[in-house]
């Protein structure tokens, strides 16, 4: 019996979930889903520019393991740029250690980058937000450094 999959953690959500290469509209594009491990395993690794230990320790998972996560991200991004696919991002075993705040107007999750983004969602503007953990109105932002 497989053991269960442990949980990575991720300090990166990105806000676009979606890649389309140019000239194509989107209905006619077959996509590569991006897990959001998988993207933070590239911005670790090829971004961040930290060894490979140092990116197991920070998503909290043993070096094969990342080195697994890291061929399957670098295998779907090829895919897409040699294919013409595009890249959608999204699911994935992961948790976060910031807040994340739901809109109530749209729907939008997000995770407060900037001090504005406490008082208004950045999709749609509205004060109708609330921490997804508390499922309050709250202006605190899990080890989360606001500019």
């Amino acid at each position: 019996m497989a053991r269960p999959t442990k949980i990575r953690s991720v300090e990166f959500i990105p806000t676009e979930t979606k890649f389309v290469p140019l000239n194509k509209r989107e209905c006619d594009v077959n996509f590569n889903n991006l897990k959001i491990e998988e993207l933070e395993s590239l911005r670790l690794k090829d971004l961040e520019n930290f060894s490979q230990e140092e990116c197991a320790e920070k998503m909290n998972v043993s070096r094969q393991t990342f080195q697994n996560i890291l061929n399957a991200a670098r295998s779907k991004v090829v895919d897409a740029l040699i294919n013409g696919y595009g890249i959608s991002l999204g699911g994935g075993d992961f948790k976060t250690p910031h807040c994340q705040f739901l809109c109530q107007c749209c729907g939008q999750i997000f995770i407060p980058t900037l001090k504005k983004d406490l008082e208004y969602c950045p999709n749609c503007n509205s004060e109708n937000i609330f921490c997804t953990k508390t499922k309050i109105k709250c202006k605190k932002v899990c080890k989360l450094n606001i500019k």
